[in-house]
């Protein structure tokens, strides 16, 4: 139970996160620190209030909890839902010609298949690079000699306190059969940097964490070019 808690406290000191970064850490801890001083600068003007906390179901890859949430601007208390989960990671992979690798798979929410970068959950106790390395492997049978993070959003702010990590994999190559589990089905394609970009600008990739994983890679490439 959380009693009395800012918003940001109200997560149970039980809930696991993959370990940080071996490499690039400095700048995973500038993300750390540029979300946490955005949240406390908010805190300061307006206190959103956790007066109790109880268990919800538990849906496969979530937990559901409920908070009782004190709202500043009128007093009133609500239940709100919010969905535990390990946070998640995705990879912009790029081999030696610039062409970039894809999953094509079947999103249950909106009923259809949508094109999306490699990725998934981090298990518990496993640091981010590694998960984002096996999940590459798993999903495309690929590898890689160079990664780099990029950054970081939330996966869901609505509802979910996870967060996905977004990473840049440099030579890669396809080299193993992919290793998937018993409720996926993937296809693999792969696109040239110049067609990803413009499809990014003109909004067809569905996937938020894929539409600002691209956003912070053109970004970045810009910058180091």
């Amino acid at each position: 139970m959380c009693q009395y808690l800012s918003s940001s406290q109200c997560r149970p000191t039980g809930h696991s996160r993959g370990k940080e970064v071996s490499q690039n850490g400095d700048f995973v801890a500038f993300w750390e620190r540029t979300f946490l001083n955005m949240n406390n600068a908010m805190d300061k003007e307006k206190r959103w209030v956790c007066e109790a906390s109880e268990k919800g179901p538990a849906l496969k890859i979530f937990n559901v909890r409920f908070d009782h949430m004190r709202n500043p601007r009128n007093g009133a208390q609500e239940r709100m839902v919010v969905l535990e989960s390990p946070d998640a990671a995705n990879v912009v992979a790029v081999d030696d010609s610039k062409q970039i690798l894809f999953v094509r798979q079947y999103r249950f929410g909106i009923g259809r298949y949508t094109l999306e970068l490699p990725g998934g959950m981090i298990d518990e106790g496993e640091a981010q690079e590694e998960g984002v390395r096996r999940e590459l492997r798993e999903e495309t049978g690929a590898v890689a000699s160079n990664w780099h993070f990029l950054g970081k959003i939330p996966s869901n702010p609505v509802f979910q306190d996870s967060y996905i990590y977004h990473w840049l994999a440099e030579g890669v190559k396809v080299e193993l059969e992919p290793s998937l589990d018993a409720g996926e089905e993937i296809f693999l394609e792969w696109m040239d940097e110049t067609s990803v970009y413009e499809k990014l600008q003109r909004g067809q990739f569905e996937h938020p964490h894929t539409v600002n994983a691209l956003l912070l890679y053109f970004s970045h490439k810009k910058a180091t070019e």
